[in-house]
């Protein structure tokens, strides 16, 4: 027996229960579909289990896709004001950790709870546990599950990407798009730990963290980053590695507001040894690395002018090459993915198939870290939520 709904959405993640409940508040009959037995488990992993709900500072700038304006019709009509308003109707504790990053002060579990009320108030009817096997349109769609089919005028998809495959990440929704003609743009890891071309001494520097600036040709984040057994992770890593290309150099300065060469010429008699005074400056095992091991235990006062300027050189431009990424499995997003030149920007519909809509992370649109790219969730439903 075929059932019959206005709306299908298959993925129940932030973009899709978001859609679901804006439909829903419409008076639109809504369905979602959801492969995994429970709803949002990228939410309840997210922020260290907090949920970086939205970033107050979000405009177009902080998202990457190969048509860089075609998010700000979205982020114009649901900005993260809106959502905090919704948080504060929930009455969610919540607080601003940094750099506009808001997250949960108890569980992200309250986001998910949160979402599931609003779909409960807009009559939205969710299955779990549910394979979504084919999708045809003719006058209508027909979306056959692991346990019947579905008749809908509107089909939206909201699957993802494929980052975190172990909880459930699948290539779903681009071969929907494909199916029905649509282009999808090169998929990569992205806001991913690095994987050094060589590893050399730096393994011994694992767990070490350091307030640092890595910048690209393209752009520049200074945070902090993290040294782990084979590269670097830490949020400035995870930040440039949206921008980093394979075969191009990372330049990290260690010591981000301080002109290293200055600095050796204003301390030019310490009688520190090259490790102590760096010490100063920087944790003593990194600065134990960065000192030449035959200039390591020297006075800076007996260190030859050459040498001091090509220690201040590494630290102020620490030319760094990686040879990959940590893959899909340590992604916290997935860059590329429905061109976005395939779908309408006010609706996320495709504009050559009426009907079938793209929202969230399978979109080619990718945020920065910090809560970015769940406000492009909640955006990109609202707008598709609109107009199913």
């Amino acid at each position: 027996m075929i059932t019959k709904f206005d709306v299908v959405v298959i993925g129940a993640g932030a973009a899709g229960l978001f859609c679901a409940i804006e439909a829903g508040r419409r008076g639109r009959k809504v369905l979602v579909v959801e492969r995994n037995s429970q709803v949002g488990r990228k939410i309840i992993i997210s922020g260290g289990g907090r949920c970086n709900f939205t970033n107050v500072f979000t405009s177009p700038e902080n998202f990457v896709s190969n048509n860089p304006h075609f998010c700000k019709s979205a982020l114009a009509r649901y900005t993260p004001d809106d959502f905090i308003r919704l948080v504060k109707k929930h009455k969610i504790d919540f607080y601003e950790k940094k750099l506009g990053q808001l997250f949960c002060r108890e569980s992200s579990r309250q986001i998910v709870d949160l979402l599931l009320a609003e779909c409960e108030r807009s009559r939205v009817e969710i299955r779990t546990g549910q394979s979504v096997l084919k999708i045809d349109k003719q006058k209508y769609f027909l979306v056959e599950t692991a346990s019947g089919s579905v008749e809908c005028e509107s089909v939206v998809i909201a699957t993802g990407g494929l980052s975190f495959p172990k909880v459930g990440a699948t290539d779903f929704g681009y071969g929907v798009a494909r199916e029905f003609g649509l282009k999808i743009e090169p998929t990569r890891p992205a806001l991913v730990p690095l994987v050094f071309e060589t590893n050399g001494e730096t393994g011994k520097l694992a767990g070490l963290s350091i307030d640092a600036a890595v910048s690209t040709s393209d752009l520049e984040f200074r945070e902090n980053i993290l040294f782990t057994h084979r590269g670097l992770s830490g949020p400035a890593i995870l930040q440039i590695s949206n921008y980093w290309k394979k075969g191009s150099d990372v330049s990290i300065d260690l010591l981000p507001g301080t002109n290293a060469h200055e600095l050796f010429n204003t301390n030019a008699r310490s009688r520190k040894s090259l490790t102590n005074f760096l010490s100063q400056f920087m944790p003593e095992k990194a600065a134990r690395l960065f000192s030449p091991l035959q200039i390591a235990d020297k006075p800076v006062v007996q260190i030859g002018k050459t040498d001091l300027e090509q220690v201040a050189e590494s630290l102020n431009n620490w030319k760094v090459r990686f040879r990959d990424t940590e893959g899909y499995d340590k992604a916290e997003v997935t860059i590329g993915g429905v061109s976005t030149n395939e779908l309408s920007s006010q609706t996320m519909e495709a504009t050559n198939v009426s009907g079938l809509f793209f929202i969230g992370e399978v979109v080619d649109v990718t945020g920065w870290l910090g809560g970015y790219n769940f406000q492009w969730a909640w955006a990109s439903g609202y707008a598709a939520g609109q107009a199913v």
